[in-house]
């Protein structure tokens, strides 16, 4: 009965002096994991297909935090439905920083265009950084006969439709960015979807389709040769590879401001230490020459900050693209 009666007294003393021993070592433990990792090479898992542009950056960037990290950085394609597939798999993954995810603004979008997702965006998933903000441009035919985004907002207004515009594809990149001007400029345009950005593209070079909202890098040979005619870029500020092309702020239209990005993420639950240690390492990556002037000839602008400012940045596309898939009426067919 004695001891009985010191267990029931003293049990919670003990208690206590446990989770206080834990607590004051778990710190030291995280850092002790930081100081250890990377014990094995790094699995970057990139959520869409080889040379493509998520690709690109992540064969631009994974070499350079092998350098500072000094285990390889492996790249594995895991594409399809819009970068889901990659996803699911990363957001199951270990959580120890062994592997992680390059993808793209997709990601923001997703939860907006599909009622469920095999993970939790906001939740499944531990931001590092972001890498750069890639603006589209507003293209038209060089015979079509708006000028500016002013002319083209006239033509716009005078009667629902009048206008149409070229996408990949419903709840595609392109069809996003021309939702989201339509919403600024309170036009109402026809959206022509199709299968693949190239199609597109051809069509509205040939006249087909009169306007696209294109991705920078991918659109420049079509304005230099004088095939598309540039109106404005959705970048806050003027582009320094079209120097020439206002702003779409700078065209009048307020509210239009889109990028592509790109991202990377590690599993919910990477100890913060490891997190820290991947973002200094990405930070460090972004410095190298090679990568200013690789994402700089592509028209992008380079992103430094922390993981938490690349969780706020996410966060807001997610309910900017929220909004706009629920104003226009977007779903996927």
């Amino acid at each position: 009965m004695k001891n009985t009666a010191l267990t029931h007294v003293y049990a919670p003393q003990t208690a206590l002096l446990f989770v206080a021993v834990v607590s004051f070592l778990t710190p030291a433990m995280s850092h002790a994991q930081a100081a250890a990792w990377p014990t094995k090479p790094i699995t970057l898992v990139v959520t869409y297909p080889p040379a493509g542009g998520a690709d690109t950056m992540a064969r631009l960037i994974a070499p350079k935090l092998s350098e500072v990290l000094g285990q390889p950085v492996v790249i594995e394609n895991k594409p399809g439905a819009s970068g889901q597939i990659g996803a699911a798999i990363v957001a199951k993954a270990v959580p120890d920083g062994h592997t992680l995810m390059l993808d793209a603004s997709s990601f923001a979008v997703n939860p907006a265009l599909y009622p469920k997702l095999p993970y939790d965006t906001d939740k499944a998933f531990r931001p590092i950084g972001l890498i750069a903000l890639f603006p589209n441009v507003l293209l038209v035919n060089a015979q079509f006969s708006a000028k500016s985004v002013a002319d083209l907002v006239t033509l716009a207004k005078a009667r629902k439709d009048a206008v149409t515009f070229a996408s990949s594809g419903n709840g595609s990149a392109q069809h996003l960015a021309g939702a989201l001007f339509e919403s600024a400029a309170k036009v109402e345009m026809a959206h022509i979807p199709y299968k693949g950005a190239g199609p597109a593209l051809n069509d509205v070079a040939g006249g087909q389709v009169p306007v696209f909202f294109g991705n920078l890098a991918s659109t420049l040979g079509h304005i230099q040769s004088g095939r598309l005619r540039a109106l404005a870029v959705t970048s806050a500020k003027r582009s320094p590879i079209l120097p020439q092309v206002p702003s779409m702020v700078e065209a009048g239209v307020v509210g239009a401001e889109i990028y592509e990005w790109n991202v990377i993420l590690a599993p919910a639950g990477t100890p913060e230490a490891v997190v820290q240690k991947l973002a200094a390492a990405l930070q460090k990556a972004l410095e190298s020459s090679e990568v200013v002037a690789r994402i700089a000839q592509l028209g992008g602008e380079m992103q430094k900050g922390s993981p938490d400012a690349a969780q706020s940045f996410i966060r807001q596309q997610m309910a900017l693209w929220a909004r706009v898939v629920k104003e226009r009426g977007i779903v996927l067919e």
